[in-house]
């Protein structure tokens, strides 16, 4: 059994929401009023947390950066807002995932198992015995962080997940579906955006620790490629 926060200020929607998740088994706290939330975040100790983005007294952004402080649980955003520039926004404020409204309750669910079974994954350490050697780059797999030489470079969680993926690919093409899978569980064709918009961030992130402009390549059409630097 999930237990599972959404914070919305529509209670017509969480209410809906809520029944939904219910009826898979998952235990269900709704906040409709964002002041409220961490106080519920603290004592219900949820395994996934939702949140709209345009709320009032504290926007989801705001919200989600408080809450990140306290728990790195997964915390997915479900928003109207859906330029490019919003979903770096809700990911550079620590959200696991964005996904865009209207939405089919059904791959929320998905995406909120596959978030949850990540992070628990990530927790165990099973996979946390390795530094991936990338040349002047490297990857530590204890400490789920990015190096250049001696350097650390400050990435988020997704950016580090996503990172991985490819270090375990380099010199591999990649496509948007295989990214989007491994990062969300899922992907449809509007997730490209998603994963160009973690891409170009984690891209500016090492181009303006390093200098190195070329670490991730574009494959035209079809996703990256990630080049080992020796």
């Amino acid at each position: 059994m999930y237990k599972i926060l959404m914070v919305d200020d529509d209670f017509e929607v969480l209410q809906i929401n809520k029944k939904f998740f219910e009826e898979k088994e998952c235990e269900v706290r709704i906040c409709n009023k964002p002041a409220e939330a961490m106080d519920i975040v603290q004592k219900f100790k949820p395994d996934c947390i939702l949140l709209d983005v345009m709320m009032p007294e504290i926007d989801g952004y705001t919200l989600c950066r408080k809450i990140r402080v306290k728990t790195d649980v997964p915390i997915l955003f479900l928003s109207g807002k859906v330029s490019e520039d919003d979903k770096v926004e809700g990911f550079e404020a620590g959200g696991d995932d964005y996904i865009e409204k209207p939405y089919s309750l059904r791959e929320v669910y998905m995406r909120i198992v596959a978030n949850i079974r990540r992070n628990s994954h990530k927790n165990t350490g099973r996979n946390n015995s390795l530094v991936i050697d990338l040349g002047q780059f490297s990857l530590d797999k204890e400490k789920h962080k990015l190096f250049y030489e001696d350097e650390e470079i400050i990435i988020s969680n997704k950016e580090y997940d996503l990172m991985l993926f490819l270090a375990e690919n380099a010199n591999k093409e990649i496509t948007f579906e295989e990214i989007g899978v491994r990062l969300w569980g899922t992907y449809i064709e509007s997730d490209r955006r998603n994963v160009m918009v973690n891409v170009s961030r984690l891209r500016k992130k090492i181009q303006d620790k390093t200098g190195v402009d070329n670490l991730i390549e574009t494959v035209w059409s079809k996703g990256y490629k990630l080049i080992k630097h020796n």
